[in-house]
């Protein structure tokens, strides 16, 4: 027997992550990872956390079935938690869900069918790229032209998939501080983004992991504040806890109910002791005083690495300055190809993402995505000079190719 052939053709769509796959020499000894975007240790409230789990096991029913869309109270509170942005919600909307991961997997696949076109920015979420693959979708990347998403770029597109016979699912985009590339789309922006997607009738899912974690300017209302029909992704990874694994989708009535049963057939259920855990944290903690903490500890460490970068990268290296998030986009000098580099960077003790990773078509190795969130400041500082000494080898050995004898 063909032992492909015990597989389906979903199963081909799968890919690796290339951050994944960095992991294992990332936390080699002596290697200052600006690869994984995961949160500072010391952000993580282990303490109280603790507390609050070890109590709300106690609670009869705790640690039993819970419900497919999940807790009401927490419900309740993800709603005064939008608020903070400016989204005015129902509880009976939203959807609890394993993640914003998971989130996005069920909204994928209760609105798009294999062979669907999405619509996502350039360059886009490594995580989503794998959903989309994993559910047999077509990427198409909007082009960005210094301001991210503009209007008649995604018109043009899907103008070409639908004269082309193709089904455009729904735009995918992450507003703020979008991960890799750190932008964040303008007021004017997000008005001309919805106005042309309700013009031709294109679903908008709107990924918020960050949006509270702004350093600086003053906040944007999300896309979902402007319009009751954006599908809104939320999570609880990077302002409390990613263990816990709480995130949750905010739809429309008619996308909600698909949803619950989405997640009903996946996993019946979500763990209800980490709901009730963190319902108990949004309700008995300050929390936003937390995430107030975490603006200025991630503040110090976006302005290390982007003084590191002013200092030690050689000419032609460039960078936007992310205004919250975890991430900073770095384009290359000429020549320098980020994963021919890698293997090197490793050798030297600097981890980073090739920017290979956040395109569907391979693009992007002229660029890598570096992450300020978990290294302390001098680590930062530290890999950054490491990497700089790698992109100089790399231009210069380009040069000298280039060069005639």
């Amino acid at each position: 027997m063909d032992p492909s052939a015990r597989f389906s053709n979903r199963s081909a769509g799968l890919r690796a992550s290339e951050i994944r796959a960095l992991f294992a020499v990332a936390s080699r000894p002596g290697v200052v990872s600006l690869a994984g975007g995961m949160p500072a240790a010391e952000a993580l409230p282990g303490q109280v956390l603790a507390r609050i789990l070890g109590e709300v096991a106690a609670q009869p029913g705790a640690l039993q079935y819970a419900t497919g869309q999940g807790d009401p109270v927490l419900r309740e509170l993800i709603c005064t938690v939008m608020a903070h942005e400016g989204v005015v919600a129902d509880a009976d909307d939203v959807v609890v869900t394993t993640g914003a991961q998971q989130a996005l997997d069920l909204v994928t696949a209760v609105l798009a069918d294999p062979g669907d076109v999405v619509l996502a920015e350039s360059p886009s979420y490594v995580g989503a790229l794998a959903t989309f693959s994993a559910h047999g979708l077509q990427v198409r990347h909007v082009p960005d032209d210094g301001g991210g998403l503009s209007g008649p770029a995604i018109a043009e597109l899907v103008g070409r998939a639908r004269g082309a016979g193709r089904r455009v699912a729904f735009l995918y985009t992450v507003p703020n501080f979008a991960n890799p590339s750190g932008v964040t789309l303008s007021a004017s922006r997000r008005a001309e983004v919805l106005a042309m997607c309700d013009r031709i009738g294109l679903q908008v899912v709107e990924d918020n992991p960050y949006g509270l974690l702004r350093l600086e300017g003053e906040p944007l209302p999300s896309l979902r504040a402007s319009d009751p029909g954006v599908v809104y992704l939320g999570s609880f990874s990077k302002i409390l806890a990613p263990g816990l694994r709480v995130g949750w989708a905010l739809a429309p009535p008619e996308v909600t109910g698909r949803l619950v049963l989405a997640a009903e057939a996946a996993m019946l259920c979500h763990s209800g002791t980490a709901q009730l855990a963190v319902a108990r944290y949004l309700a008995d903690e300050p929390w936003t005083d937390h995430v107030k903490a975490l603006r200025e500890l991630y503040w110090e460490r976006r302005q290390t690495m982007v003084g590191a970068l002013s200092t030690l990268m050689p000419r032609g290296t460039r960078w936007r300055v992310p205004e919250g998030g975890f991430f900073l986009w770095l384009s290359l000098p000429e020549g320098a190809r980020a994963k021919e580099m890698l293997p090197r960077a490793i050798r030297e003790g600097v981890a980073y993402v090739p920017g290979t990773g956040f395109f569907a078509n391979g693009a992007g190795d002229d660029h890598l995505r570096l992450s300020y969130s978990y290294p302390e400041p001098a680590a930062i500082t530290l890999g950054v000079r490491r990497l700089a000494r790698v992109v100089r080898e790399a231009a210069d050995t380009d040069r000298t190719r280039r060069t005639p004898s």
